[in-house]
C-alpha cells in the first residue's frame, strides 16, 4: 500500500512534537531517532512527488596537506 500525504501529515506533526511512536500507512511504527523519522518523511515525501529514492550516496573524498 502505497503512503499517502496523511502519512506525511502525520509523521510532520509526530516531529514537530516530539513523539517516536505514530501510525503510518495503518501500522504502528517506533522509531529509534528523530534522523530515523526524518528519514523516512523524506522517503515519503519522494514517493509521493514521484521521484526514485536512490540506494546509493555518493561522496567525494576531502584532504588537506596537514599544514
Amino acid at each position: 500500500m502505497p503512503y499517502t500525504q496523511a502519512d506525511a501529515d502525520r509523521l510532520r506533526a509526530a516531529i514537530a512534537k516530539g513523539a517516536s511512536k505514530i501510525e503510518l500507512n495503518g501500522e504502528k511504527v517506533e522509531f529509534r531517532s528523530l534522523a530515523d523519522m526524518r528519514e523516512t518523511l523524506n522517503m515519503i515525501e519522494s514517493d509521493l512527488a514521484g521521484g526514485q529514492r536512490s540506494a546509493f550516496r555518493i561522496s567525494y573524498p576531502r584532504a588537506s596537506r596537514g599544514l
